[in-house]
Formats: structure tokens, sequence, C-alpha cells
């Protein structure tokens, strides 16, 4: 295996940070619609449920589709630490099944109620990093982010600790920034699992330190053998 260059370990790093980004939103998206999906006619959100409680075995496949996507691009994100040769390809199938469900979603959701949040951001986020995979498939760039050949140690314990860092920050702060959408007589539904997401959510951030310090004390330790032997 060759060495990436710097450039090819940001390309990589970039590319493992904005699908663990996508996963999660997408994960946390379906999740979200479960509440409208499996009771509609629930008095907290009435006025918008009512409008899609006819469709609400089509919701239904719109959450299981959504997770099951958001899982595929969650094991992606595993495999692209890994540096699996499947890597990549098992990326794009995840992106492009998690943006046509998406696209669909909204598309439904602004001819019923008339808006698609928070649908939108989730679609738009899938669809930029699916932009930016396929832009990593350009001869000089693919060869430079060296997808097709296993990651370092090092560097797939940095990428792996930036990816769960990233995706417990998510998990912690998701009643924040999905608060606006999930507000409905004054209860902040993004809010329900707060317990759930706090213990996932430290776990990740966490799991995501130690793989740091640990990729951190291998470099060190090459440096110190490497200053030993000269």
């Amino acid at each position: 295996m060759k060495n990436l260059t710097t450039l090819g370990k940001i390309l990589r790093i970039v590319a493992i940070i904005l699908m663990t980004l996508t996963a999660a939103f997408t994960i946390l998206g379906g999740a979200g619609t479960s509440c409208v999906a499996f009771a509609p006619n629930n008095p907290s959100w009435a006025e918008m449920g009512g409008k899609l409680a006819p469709y609400q075995w089509l919701y239904i496949l719109f959450v299981l589709a959504t997770l099951a996507f958001g899982v595929m691009g969650a094991r992606a994100v595993v495999l692209l630490i890994r540096g699996r040769a499947n890597a990549y390809r098992y990326s794009l199938i995840a992106l492009i099944g998690g943006a046509v469900v998406g696209i669909i979603h909204i598309l439904v959701s602004r001819s019923l109620r008339g808006s698609s949040m928070p649908v939108d951001m989730v679609v738009y986020t899938t669809i930029l990093t699916l932009a930016y995979f396929l832009i990593l498939r350009i001869p000089a760039l693919w060869q430079k982010v060296g997808f097709d050949q296993p990651a370092s140690a090092n560097t797939a314990g940095t990428t792996g600790g930036l990816a769960a860092i990233l995706a417990g920050v998510l998990a912690l702060t998701v009643h924040l920034w999905a608060g606006p959408t999930h507000t409905w007589n004054g209860v902040n539904w993004a809010d329900a699992w707060h317990p759930t997401l706090t213990v996932a959510g430290w776990g990740l951030v966490l799991l995501g330190i130690g793989l740091l310090a640990w990729s951190m004390g291998l470099a060190f330790g090459r440096s110190s053998l490497a200053n030993g032997k000269a």
C-alpha cells in the first residue's frame, strides 16, 4: 500500500465526515418522521397529521426506507474508515437511494401540507455528499484519495475519531437544530428521546476522543522510533 499524500488524506477525511453527517441526518430524519407516520391523529400535531392520515401507509414506507438508507450510510462510514474495497460503491448506493426517497418525500409533503421541512435539509446534505463523491471519481483525484486501497491505522483512527465525535455532537444537539420544525403546541418533539440521544451522543464523543488519542499515540510512537534509528 502506497502512502497517501496530504491532499489525499484531506480528501478522504472530508468524504468520511460528509458521509457521517449524511448518515446521521438521514437516521434522525427517519426517526423524526415516525411520530407523524405512526400517529398522524395525535392532538399535538393534529392540524398537520390530519392532512397526512389518509396516506399513513406511504409515510410509514418513508420512515422505513429512510432509516434503511441511513443505516446503510452508517455502514458505509465504517467501510470507508477501514478502507474496504467496496466502500465507495456501497456509499454511492446509500446516497443515491437516500436522495431518491428524500426527493419523493419532499414532493409528496409539499403537495399534501405545503411544506417539507425538515426533509429538505436531509436531501440537500445527501445531494451535496453525493456530488462530492462523484467529483472524487475524477482520475486525478481518485488516485490521491486512495479509496481503492486500505487506510493506514493512523488515518483510520483519525477519521474514525472525527466521524464519531461529529455524530455524537449531532445527537446531543438535535433538539436545538431540529426543534424549530418539530415544535407543536409549545412542545419540542425533537427532544422526545432526550435520555437515549444523550447517552448515545456522549458515547460517540468519548469513542471519538479515544480513537483520536490512539491515533496520536501511533503517530508519536512512529516518530520516536524514527528518531531512535536516526
